[in-house]
């Protein structure tokens, strides 16, 4: 199938009024891309969210451009367009990590009226799409934490609870794993993760430092706070399930690989994003019916901590539409697409009023009995590094996929990391703060 999905005829100048807009006098015939994600049912549901805003502009045409699973390779992707001030994409999904990185590509979306829906939003998600001048460079389209799945079956079988700490998570697993190989299913392990060195290995590891006590890598107030006794503890920890409650694979997955392995049967727990919900209930799966969702374990703070993910849309300063593309991207992040996306889906919308929505509470119970773990998710440091998060976050997962590998232990490989953040950033090393 070729990588870019092209959807229907072309369009004028819209005049968006109550989400309809109409052609101009001129009869002007638009064409617009968006490049949006492939992660499970991302393109499908993008696909969906064009042909609707096609239906009521039939003038324009929205073709959907797939990108990279690994937001790492995306990125490197959005770049060469960026960088070479390309009007070939109008409307880019954007990590919540990358708008201050990217701020200076991107249009302003309050001189295209995005003062009338922000208020609907969660506003922390439009403050960190806010640059500190002020503008919109993004519109919230979901927004994600990390979570633990479990089999239920299973646990109901031998009698286990679902666990709240790190050491119960390593125990139950052990003992179903061993138990489950014993009857047969021999390619059977206890927890599937993302150990991938990527974005997604930054996003578990704060997880389990976080949860620890051990902090948020730099701290807000710019201070590396990585070096300490917590972080590295669950670091080694971690390091220890691969090979044992993990496949020795686990150090090259990323969400999409551990979510394989799970929906086939073939894992106890497995951590990722709310995404993973609706496709593991579809209907032949030895997940569908027999897995729930909870918060991740806790280390020694005491505290589960999810990571903040999620995604926005900017448009591209160089797009030839700015302002059609800016409609469309209102359009996406609306109410209407989010809801859609929400029950099919189960993408976790940034709307606020969606999470008492009776349709939604229907399709994904855990919207809103795991409210709290979405509202409280742990921020990645981009904002106290910004603009070098990204050179932060891969310094920060290359040392942990060091020490996952058995290429280096948690302690040398912690020690270097402080030295080449300090490099890096500038900044001085501190302790790590805490709720």
């Amino acid at each position: 199938m070729r990588k870019n999905l092209f959807l229907v005829l072309a369009l004028v100048f819209v005049i968006a009024f109550s989400g309809i807009a109409f052609a101009d006098s001129h009869g002007e015939e638009i064409s617009l891309t968006v490049a949006g994600g492939a992660v499970g049912q991302e393109k499908e549901l993008t696909i969906k969210a064009a042909e609707m805003y096609m239906e009521r502009n039939p003038n324009v045409t929205v073709e959907v451009l797939e990108t990279p699973d690994l937001a790492n390779d995306r990125l490197g992707l959005y770049l060469q367009f960026l960088e070479a001030e390309s009007p070939e994409v109008d409307v880019y999904q954007i990590d919540v990590i990358w708008p201050g990185d990217l701020a200076e590509h991107f249009v302003d979306f309050y001189d295209y009226g995005a003062e009338e829906v922000v208020d609907k939003h969660f506003q922390a998600i439009i403050d960190n799409n806010t640059t500190t001048d002020g503008r919109l460079v993004a519109m919230p389209w979901f927004t994600d934490a990390g979570l633990l799945y479990y089999r239920t079956d299973l646990l109901e079988k031998y009698d286990r609870e679902v666990p709240e700490t790190w050491d119960e998570l390593e125990e139950t697993a052990q003992y179903i794993m061993e138990e489950e190989r014993a009857a047969g299913n021999e390619d059977f392990y206890g927890y599937v993760w993302q150990g991938d060195a990527y974005e997604g290995l930054t996003c578990d590891a704060l997880e389990w430092t976080y949860s620890n006590g051990g902090g948020q890598i730099v701290s807000p107030d710019q201070k590396i706070t990585i070096n300490n006794d917590k972080a590295i503890e669950i670091i080694n920890q971690a390091a220890g399930w691969v090979g044992t409650i993990s496949p020795t694979g686990v150090t090259g997955m990323g969400e999409e690989d551990a979510r394989s392995m799970w929906e086939a049967g073939n894992a106890l727990f497995m951590r990722n994003w709310p995404y993973a919900y609706a496709l593991g209930n579809q209907e032949g799966k030895p997940t569908a019916g027999n897995f729930g969702v909870s918060p991740l374990p806790a280390g020694d703070s005491g505290k589960s901590a999810a990571t903040l993910g999620g995604w926005n849309l900017g448009v591209s300063k160089y797009s030839n539409h700015p302002e059609e593309a800016a409609k469309l991207a209102m359009f996406l992040a609306g109410e209407e697409v989010q809801k859609m996306r929400a029950v099919e889906g189960s993408f976790n919308p940034t709307i606020k009023s969606l999470y008492e929505d009776e349709d939604v509470l229907e399709a994904v119970p855990f919207f809103g009995s795991l409210y709290d773990v979405f509202t409280n998710a742990v921020a990645r440091p981009s904002t106290a590094t910004a603009p070098q998060y990204n050179q932060v976050s891969e310094l920060f997962f290359q040392a942990v996929h060091s020490v996952l590998t058995g290429e280096s232990d948690a302690q040398t490989a912690i020690e270097y990391l402080e030295l080449d953040l300090e490099d890096t950033t500038g900044f001085e090393t501190g302790e790590p703060v805490q709720p």
